[in-house]
């Protein structure tokens, strides 16, 4: 079943490569979506994919996909009403 979910990570996750090391996870897994840097610092990823595939994502995202990085809380928010994408993208 395909799922939807918003993550919100809060660590050391800008000017680390996190963004693009994502984005490599993502596109290994198959995970579509985004992931952008936001104000606070911040990284905030839209990610949709069968379920048991996104948990495997959402685990590499938890456990900082890029060594540099260090993720402290990932707040994770089901998406319901989400436009299809076809790829994994970085956004700004």
């Amino acid at each position: 079943m395909q799922k939807a979910v918003q993550l919100d990570v809060f660590g050391r996750v800008q000017g680390v490569g996190f963004r693009w090391t994502t984005k490599l996870v993502a596109d290994r897994l198959g995970i579509t979506g985004t992931v952008s840097n936001q104000p606070d610092g911040s990284v905030k990823i839209i990610a949709m994919g069968p379920d048991a595939i996104l948990e495997q994502f959402i685990g590499a995202v938890k456990a900082s996909p890029t060594p540099s990085g260090r993720v402290d809380r990932v707040v994770q928010t089901p998406l319901q009403d989400v436009s299809a994408c076809h790829k994994f993208s970085v956004v700004g």
